[in-house]
């Protein structure tokens, strides 16, 4: 048979499998009836049984799995299959697949939050939901963990945009909230999805694979976040894995070291202190950015194991600070989830802070606004309580992204928000954004909690904050993170730079 007469036969199968047609049905059997009489009519009337019989088993082998099958979820294997059929199927029609990877945001935090046994509803739930929004021969499958795959039914009009849409709709669905155990849960999703033109192999676990690996793009970049595979995507994946083994020899050997950015108060302009930041100098490939190894601490399960060494670190600076006469008057640090969770967390840091001779208010602990909304873990509470209680300073940190109420900014004993960078940007240009932070000001102020805000990269940004009453600010408009040794420098030319007007001041006077 040609392929013509293929191609005909194929688009005629699915045309024909169309629900909507048997409206027709009777229709045509009156016409046949009519123009040729009752042979016709019997013709018609054994035809078109065929044809829709025909219709449904081509359905099946050509990989068009069933609209029942979205009810139960498929495993790896059998959607690896389904791609297969669907992509042999579909081989020189022009017809086009894709697969979509939906995983679940902070899955880990969920499950010890709220329990495995509620974890498993809450995953028996978004399968179900997620199966009761697929269009009919579509297919749903539960991979290991916290994430699904969706085989999309094959479609001449399947390209990125149409299934950027799906993957939109998907995450909608998934992301309503959630009554478990009456409790209200509210989750996100990440997405990754390739199409089967741009699989980086044939197959279906190839175009599965490379799902998976932008799921991770995704997810690296969420929460909620959404990305569509490339070719350059599993290069950084490659380079992402010699980083993983390499991770805990370069935190042991000190390749991983804390690098300072400065934070000056905006009414004074001095330096009223330092962030301790993560940074990996790595012999070989230079300085990689927080972005692409921070993850992996966290998932090798090393973030207590750098917030040590951090904070280590930072003591030692305001050492050497206090040493060389700089006048800094505290240093910041990053808490991580794992570390909250530490029963011995406070004890560790009044011995960190007694074996550097420094008075705990000299220390301020940065914790996730998430963490503050969310946490119902009593470690958590009583730790950050008790740090707290020794006369450590408690930021919020990325305030404004999360749901913190002023209940848990009281609960945690929160000392100073910082405004986080989204609300920075563009500050000095855009009147909405300024009547956003400056009703989180006018509320810090009536709390009686100080403010800074991260991510200045401007003269304006730094202008409008101060306007607006904003305590103090950092970002690149001011300093870059940088090591121990460079801030000395730095420190002396802005305490230069302070004093020249006022020297300026006297001469004139």
């Amino acid at each position: 048979m040609g392929p013509f007469v293929t191609g005909f036969t194929r688009r005629l199968l699915d045309f024909a499998r169309r629900p909507e047609l048997l409206a027709f049905l009777p229709g045509a059997t009156l016409m046949a009836f009519w123009l040729g009489g009752e042979g016709w009519l019997v013709i018609v009337a054994l035809t078109v049984p065929v044809i829709y019989l025909l219709a449904g088993l081509r359905g099946d082998t050509a990989g068009d799995a069933p609209a029942r099958s979205r009810d139960h979820p498929a495993m790896r294997d059998e959607l690896v299959a389904r791609l297969e059929a669907i992509l042999d199927g579909i081989a020189g029609d022009g017809r086009r697949t894709a697969c979509l990877v939906i995983g679940i945001d902070d899955a880990a935090a969920l499950r010890e939050r709220h329990g495995q046994t509620a974890w498993e509803t809450l995953l028996t739930r978004t399968g179900e939901r997620l199966g009761g929004a697929l269009r009919d021969h579509d297919r749903l499958a539960r991979l290991e963990g916290d994430r699904f795959a969706v085989a999309l039914a094959p479609d001449p009009r399947i390209d990125l945009e149409a299934a950027l849409q799906i993957a939109r709709r998907l995450q909608n669905v998934a992301e309503a909230p959630v009554s478990v155990d009456a409790m209200t849960v509210y989750l996100t999703v990440s997405v990754g999805l390739c199409l089967s033109s741009r699989a980086p192999a044939p197959g279906g676990a190839a175009l599965l694979g490379a799902s998976e690996i932008a799921h991770d793009e995704a997810r690296r970049h969420g929460p909620a976040a959404l990305r569509a595979f490339t070719p350059e995507m599993r290069t950084a994946r490659a380079g992402r894995a010699a980083l993983d083994e390499r991770l805990a020899e370069g935190l042991e050997s000190g390749e991983i070291r804390a690098w300072f950015q400065p934070q000056i108060c905006t009414d004074t302009g001095r330096i009223s202190g330092f962030e301790a930041l993560a940074r990996w100098v790595h012999p070989e490939r230079g300085l990689i950015p927080p972005a692409d190894f921070l993850p992996l601490v966290d998932d090798a399960g090393l973030s207590a194991r750098l917030g040590e060494a951090m904070r280590a670190e930072a003591f030692r600076a305001l050492r050497a600070w206090d040493d060389a006469g700089c006048g800094i008057g505290r240093v910041s640090v990053n808490a991580s989830t794992e570390e909250l969770r530490d029963p011995r967390l406070p004890e560790m840091l009044e011995w960190e802070l007694d074996r550097f001779d420094l008075a705990p208010e000299r220390l301020a602990v940065e914790i996730l606004e998430s963490v503050a909304a969310g946490t119902d873990d009593d470690t958590i509470v009583q730790n950050i309580a008790r740090i707290a209680r020794m006369g450590c300073l408690i930021d919020l940190d990325d305030f404004g992204t999360g749901h913190a109420s002023i209940a848990n900014i009281r609960r945690f004993a929160v000392r100073r928000l910082k405004i986080d960078r989204s609300f920075v940007a563009n500050l000095h240009e855009d009147r909405e954004q300024q009547r956003l932070v400056a009703a989180i000001l006018s509320m810090a102020e009536e709390l009686g909690l100080e403010t800074i805000g991260e991510g200045v990269e401007t003269p304006g940004e730094h202008a409008i904050l101060a306007q607006l009453g904003c305590g103090h600010v950092q970002g690149f408009g001011i300093a870059r993170p940088m090591p121990l040794r460079d801030t000395h420098d730095w420190i002396a030319r802005h305490h230069a730079r302070m004093a020249a007007p006022a020297a300026l001041h006297r001469r004139f006077s």
